[in-house]
This record gives C-alpha cells, structure tokens and sequence, in this order.
C-alpha cells in the first residue's frame, strides 16, 4: 500500500510541478513586456528584477527540467527492473533533481519578494520625492530614502493612490504587483511540491529496502 501511494503521488506531484514551471515562464515573460508591450524592453526601461528573470530560469527551467529528468530516468529504471508501472524516484541519481526544483524555486519566490518590496522603474515625477526637479526614470517606491522600509512597502502595496506617480509605461505598477505575486504564490507552491517529492523519494527508496529484504 505505501508503494502504490508513493507511486501515486509520484505521479501527481510531477505533472503539477511541470505546469507550474510553464506558468512561471509566462508571468516571467510577460513582466518584460508591461502593458503588452514590447517598446520599454527595447529601450532598456524594464525593471531589473524583472530582467533578473527568476521565473525562466528559477521557477520555470528549472523546475521543468528537474522534474522531466527525474520522471525519465525512473521510468529507466521501472523498466530495467522489468516493472510494468512507473515506479517513484527509487534510483539514487533522481534525488539531486527534486532538490535542483526546490533550489530554483526558492531563488524564484526570493528575487520576485524583492521585485515586489522594491516596485517597478518607470517614468515618474521626481520633484514629488524630494529629488530634484522634472520626471525620469527610476524606481520611485525604492527611492523614497526618507521612508522606513517597512512603511514604504506598505504605503506602496497598500495605497493605490501613490501608482499614479508612475507616468510611463501605463499601468506598470499593477502590472508587477500581479505578476510578481503570481510569481511569489507558483514559487511558494512549487517549494510544497517539490519538498513533498523529496520526501516521497526517500519513502520509496525506503519501501524498496524494506521489500527487498
């Protein structure tokens, strides 16, 4: 019984860690293109976390691929051993890609929880925080110096009065604090997963002992 739950979740866990991943790399993708579109990636104005890329290479690659390699090197082995279903993670070459998941989607739910706490460049009013006079390009929830931490990012992520300050692109405020919390949420989600088939690995390795004895 405790092989076949592990086989089960085994089974479970891996295709929800996939389509996670893809949509990592989409919320990703579209954070470098805000309001669709493709004009401020040309001309450098996206913001640096979102040029970061965790959600392609942490959340989405990374991810992806671990768990596509684990899934066919057990699927190897099942068939090496002459099983007719797909056993869990039993070889112990497949326990580093569970980990290699975990690791990526860590870095992923990190870098965007600062894209977040920092908020986006965009074209704003300076004159407004107290930097000199005239608008440029910046990240004006980041640079309001004067501010505590803490209190910045909750008047920013709190306040929607203070978005407007951001001229250009249109709406880019709203744009990063949806994507990057769907970024933070699919990463979040993809650590249970991925700590949850880490341990469905060792379970399974142990029930293969256990049956081998």
């Amino acid at each position: 019984r405790v092989t076949m739950c592990v086989g089960k979740c085994s089974r479970i866990v891996g295709p929800c860690l996939l389509v996670l991943g893809t949509l990592s790399v989409a919320a990703n993708i579209l954070l470098l293109f805000p309001g669709g579109s493709s004009k401020y990636l040309a001309e450098g104005h996206i913001s640096k976390h979102a040029k970061a890329m965790p959600g392609i290479w942490g959340g989405g690659i990374a991810v992806s691929t671990a768990v596509s390699t684990a899934s066919f090197l057990a699927c190897l082995w099942s068939r090496e051993e002459g099983m007719e279903q797909v056993a869990p993670l039993h070889p112990p070459s497949t326990f580093s890609f569970p980990q290699l998941a975990l690791l990526g989607a860590a870095a992923c739910f990190v870098l965007s929880g600062v894209g977040l706490t920092n908020g986006p460049l965009c074209f704003y009013n300076a004159s407004e925080h107290g930097h000199g006079h005239g608008t440029l390009w910046g990240y004006p929830f980041l640079d309001a110096g004067s501010q505590e931490l803490d209190a910045r990012t909750e008047n920013y992520l709190h306040d929607r009065h203070t978005w407007s300050i951001c001229l250009e692109p249109a709406g880019v405020v709203a744009w990063n604090v949806v994507l990057f919390s769907l970024l933070l949420l699919v990463s979040a989600t993809e650590m249970v997963l991925a700590s949850l088939q880490i341990l469905n690995g060792c379970l399974g390795c142990l029930c293969g002992f256990c049956e081998g004895k």
